[in-house]
């Protein structure tokens, strides 16, 4: 099996890459049809996914079985500020993987997030996939359009939001507040927007798993268990063994600090149903997960030896 990947230098792409290599992650082994896959992992300037052309020809050339894509416009704040940016990323790349797909006859696996949720009308009930999307920022809008086209144009599709995404690679939450933790011993987070963390070895393993199958849909794909951004920080310091305090704020107090930043869901839990219902749910507990990470992780950008 030939399998591209493309933002494969960011979180989920780079674990994708381990488990891959590796045959197996720290939940279990990853399907046998994918123990001897082909990888062809891309990243920009090699691939640039807005670009119509570059897509169908690479796609073409390459014949991949299945498109796992995770390249996307994350930053949250200058999406409001790159909105034509944004939208070549998070809208108009996942559309020209979507055709340039249904050509080949590959299946694709896009990555979404909780983000095209509002987050205002939920009463405690974590949202599961026939939960309908109403997104609030400029990230979430296009991400949503993204999985619209993604539906549109390729048959063989699974849509997978996740949420509150860390991992051994890259910059993230987790390292950021054991950074900050440490530079300044006392640290405020929003503790009235809750959601799921998520750990990229349970998204990679889960989307390794449903890549195999005809199980097409949508897929909510997050931590089980559900918390606010304090309790998240919170815990994050006590795993950590940092001397640092974290005290809890509201998202009108970050608000006047920040201005400038875009609005964030205050209830963005996701139910992962469909996984219950189709492949199976494997992923972990977020403080199981996150415990797990802080015994591996080298305290740098990657695992213990």
């Amino acid at each position: 099996m030939k399998i591209l990947i493309t933002g494969c230098n960011g979180q989920l792409g780079t674990e994708l890459q381990k488990q891959l290599r590796e045959g197996c992650s720290e939940i279990g082994p990853i399907p046998e049809k994918l123990r001897n896959a082909t990888v062809i992992a891309v990243d920009l300037p090699e691939l640039d996914i807005s670009n119509y052309q570059a897509v169908n020809e690479f796609v073409r050339r390459h014949r991949p079985d299945v498109i796992i894509n995770c390249a996307a416009f994350t930053n949250v704040d200058g999406c409001e500020v790159k909105h034509d940016a944004a939208f070549s990323a998070n809208a108009i790349g996942p559309r020209n993987l979507a055709q340039a797909a249904e050509k080949a006859g590959a299946r694709l696996v896009h990555v979404s997030t909780d983000y095209v949720f509002s987050g205002k009308e939920n009463g405690g009930i974590a949202q599961d996939e026939a939960t309908q999307p109403a997104p609030i920022s400029a990230y979430g809008t296009t991400k949503l359009m993204g999985e619209k086209y993604v539906a549109q144009f390729c048959h063989r599709h699974f849509i997978v939001r996740t949420a509150w995404l860390y991992s051994y690679y890259g910059k993230n939450f987790v390292k950021t507040i054991v950074n900050a933790g440490k530079k300044f011993g006392k640290l405020e987070v929003v503790n009235d927007q809750l959601g799921n963390p998520t750990n990229a070895v349970d998204l990679a393993h889960e989307i390794l798993q449903l890549c195999v199958t005809h199980e097409y849909g949508l897929y909510h794909c997050t931590g089980e268990g559900i918390c606010s951004w304090y309790d998240f920080a919170a815990e994050i310091i006590r795993l950590s063994g940092v001397d640092a305090t974290v005290a809890p704020c509201t998202s009108a107090q970050y608000k006047e600090k920040h201005p400038d930043a875009a609005d964030r869901p205050a209830w963005s839990a996701l139910d992962n149903r469909m996984l219950r219902c189709t492949v199976g749910n494997e992923v972990r507990d977020w403080k199981d997960a996150l415990a797990v990470f802080f015994e591996n992780w080298d305290g740098d950008n990657g695992m213990k030896k």
